[in-house]
């Protein structure tokens, strides 16, 4: 090698190591940017679903996953909650109110191909009904006539239920009473349609555990198909290619993930999620100073409480029940704790649900507490047993119990102990009833006060503080038969009232949805029902 080659080599040598070296640099595409060219929506869960069976499960989480695979005989739209054609294109009511014929979209098909069918309905429902799959939401089919009976054994032929298929695309549902917002209430998990075949292939028509859901074998007649489902990591959606209205879909694809909501925060940050499930409370004032357009607060129906287990030692005294409730500032939460426009619950059910707004209220009043708690035998909380408050693992839950169990022990003189679980941990000794006192929520299914207050009755599933009162009872199915709307309105205080005085439950808060949604997600609306149909949803390319 002569001594004039050498520079020149060096040079092509340098040449090649920045070229890499800027390589190496490049920035890589986010799961946002590949997200808005392919128009496939990156989402955060906050957790893994507990299943994905419409049957069985009973939480926003599932739901907001299986919205994408399963649709009903009607939608709601996503901009007013109305709702409109679904499954069914068109439908008939009967003067008096107690008969609905539906007719079903011939272009309805699952996604294997196969037509949607008035038997396919017809079969969902005898399987939620029936007692043996144990279905926790299945009240919400006691509308039709003969269905609660069948649901309690006292009905064993499917067919004295007022549900019937004149042919296969003709479904007609009697009721027991006019229902107002039935049309809302088959939009519904419960009332979708299962795939008959798919369901049998898998097992019997009440098996709770299933490999139906699995990706694979799961045919369903929505918008879109499960195509992976990877258990804490990803369950991703390809679009339905048989659905009845393609049209009317955008997206191409739907990344569910479900992280904690920690981590969905810094893959927001990073350009790695569309939309968050929540936004941890410290970060709440980062992003209002530095992001504010990508911070949303929606209010929603929908209310934060503690259950009770009333069958539990000393909470099955209501003075003592009643002391736990007073003694909570309410104010100091939703000012100090939550910061995000929540309004303190002195209630259960949230103001203007359908037009109704509660009469009753408890009070925040800790020299009542006091007294009520050494009228109980523990002045000063002398003597009082150490008990256990369960939540499901979140940072915002977590702090809401410690402001919670600092304020009984400054106000009552009573320890607690605080108690974490997963999700689906959670659900199963929710279910159980192996717990003192639990963090629950509740978001209505629809804009009526029963989808709150029926939760209190002795047979709902969803009612797990062992409370039972006949009178409640009484109440709810009296409302349930009165068609005056303002005579209702006041069997519900009725209800209320009685619900807040035996205090099996402790209301704490009303939901204010938070979520981080990026500027480039169109279609997601407010939503008092915090629905969000996938249909409505597009990505637009930064210009």
């Amino acid at each position: 090698m002569t001594a004039l080659n050498v520079p020149r080599i060096y040079t092509l040598l340098l040449s090649i190591s920045l070229l890499g070296l800027c390589a190496s640099c490049a920035r890589k595409t986010t799961n946002v940017e590949a997200g808005n060219r392919d128009q496939e929506l990156f989402i955060g869960l906050g957790t893994e679903p507990a299943a994905l069976d419409p049957h069985i499960t009973t939480g926003l989480t599932e739901y907001s996953v299986m919205v994408a695979f399963l649709e009903g005989l009607t939608t709601l739209n996503a901009q007013t909650m109305a709702p409109e054609a679904g499954a069914a294109e068109s439908w008939e009511i009967s003067e008096d109110g107690l008969q609905y014929t539906f007719h079903l979209d011939p272009k309805g098909r699952w996604s294997n191909g196969d037509p949607v069918t008035a038997h396919d309905f017809l079969f969902s429902f005898e399987r939620i009904l029936t007692p043996l799959l144990g279905a926790p939401y299945a009240y919400m089919l006691f509308p039709l006539s003969g269905a609660e009976a069948f649901n309690k054994g006292q009905l064993t032929d499917f067919s004295d239920v007022g549900a019937h298929a004149l042919d296969a695309r003709t479904l007609v549902l009697k009721l027991t009473t006019p229902t107002p917002y039935f049309l809302s209430l088959l939009a519904h998990n419960t009332w979708w349609p299962v795939h008959p075949p798919t369901i049998l292939k898998h097992g019997s028509m009440t098996d709770r555990i299933s490999k139906w859901t699995k990706a694979g074998n799961y045919v369903g007649n929505g918008p879109f198909q499960l195509t992976h489902w990877k258990l804490n990591n990803e369950i991703y959606a390809t679009r339905n290619p048989y659905y009845r209205a393609p049209e009317c879909v955008t997206l191409k694809g739907i990344h569910f993930l479900p992280i904690n909501p920690l981590a969905e925060e810094r893959s927001f940050r990073k350009g790695h999620l569309h939309v968050s499930s929540t936004v941890p409370i410290h970060r709440i004032d980062w992003y209002r100073q530095h992001q504010p357009k990508s911070l949303r607060f929606d209010t929603t129906l929908g209310v934060y409480y503690y259950m009770l287990n009333t069958s539990q030692g000393v909470l099955a005294d209501v003075r003592v029940r009643k002391a736990l409730a007073y003694s909570i500032n309410r104010e100091q939460i939703t000012e100090h704790i939550l910061r995000a426009g929540q309004q303190p619950a002195y209630h259960f059910t949230p103001p203007n649900t359908g037009g109704y707004n509660a009469d009753a209220r408890l009070p925040y009043d800790p020299r009542l507490a006091r007294q009520l708690l050494a009228d109980a035998g523990f002045p000063g909380g002398e003597g009082f047993p150490k008990f256990e408050l369960l939540y499901n693992t979140s940072e915002s839950h977590r702090a809401l119990a410690v402001a919670i169990q600092q304020m009984w022990k400054s106000e009552l003189g009573i320890e607690i102990e605080l108690h974490n679980q997963e999700w689906k941990a959670y659900l199963s000794t929710r279910e159980a009833g192996e717990f003192d006192i639990l963090r629950a929520s509740w978001f209505g299914d629809y804009d009526d006060p029963n989808t709150f207050l029926s939760l209190g009755e002795t047979a709902n599933g969803n009612n797990h503080t062992n409370w039972s009162s006949a009178e409640y009872d009484r109440l709810i199915q009296l409302a349930a038969h009165t068609q005056d709307v303002d005579a209702r309105k006041a069997i519900f205080q009725q209800a209320e009232a009685l619900l807040l005085d035996e205090m099996p439950i402790i209301p704490l808060y009303f939901y204010v949805t938070s979520r981080l949604i990026a500027p480039s997600v169109q279609g997601w609306y407010p939503s008092l029902l915090d629905n969000h149909p996938y249909q409505a949803i597009s990505l637009q390319q930064a210009q």
